[in-house]
């Protein structure tokens, strides 16, 4: 079974399609055994206790600087055997140092299909925005592993996503997280279990 924590910042709902993709047996290789979030106020955070998940907060204020704060946050993961680190709604890029602790040990989904509207300053809303912007007519979700290029780490699933002419990036960002990521994060997890598993048996 793949111990995995998930790192949240925010509301949670993509932690909540994780929770329920374990319940609904989506995700049945893989189980969520940890949830850290930087904010202390994080909705996410309730919805772990809801489903009875371990949570801890590790806040970049309680530390002199980064690099403090991201020995906290791996020497947490290592403590608790993490084998998978899912970035879900973690509004905090991770330092080279950091990614390279976990080696195609950390994934991130991203609201757009790369290499689209990424990279730096490519994130929540502005995603929805540049899109909408762009005049782009087919949109949707990337799952990719993260390596120290923000954006830039080895895709394992997307998934495409209708642009409408009526949309605001509010509604934009709605319907992608439904029909992409609250669907191709969880069966990224999975697949990861997957392959994980081959690899121990053979």
């Amino acid at each position: 079974m793949l111990r995995v924590a998930v790192l949240v910042s925010g509301g949670g709902t993509n932690l909540q399609a994780i929770i329920d993709a374990q319940t609904s047996g989506v995700i049945k290789d893989a189980k969520v055994q940890l949830v850290v979030s930087n904010v202390l106020s994080a909705y996410a955070l309730e919805r772990a206790k809801n489903a009875n998940i371990k949570t801890a907060v590790v806040r970049k204020k309680d530390f002199e600087n980064v690099a403090l704060w991201e020995n906290a946050l791996s020497d947490l993961l290592i403590e608790n055997k993490i084998d998978l680190i899912v970035l879900a709604g973690f509004m905090t890029i991770l330092s080279a140092d950091f990614v390279n602790k976990f080696p195609e040990k950390i994934i991130n989904v991203h609201p757009a299909l790369i290499p689209s509207f990424c990279g730096e300053g490519f994130y929540g809303l502005k995603v929805h925005e540049a899109a909408l912007e762009k005049g782009v007519k087919i949109t949707g979700a990337t799952v990719h592993y993260v390596n120290e290029i923000a954006d830039g780490g080895k895709i394992i699933m997307q998934k495409a996503v209708e642009v409408k002419d009526t949309d605001t990036p509010e509604i934009l960002q709605k319907r992608v997280m439904q029909q992409a990521e609250w669907d191709i994060l969880p069966r990224a997890i999975q697949l990861i279990a997957e392959q994980t598993s081959d690899k121990t048996e053979s």
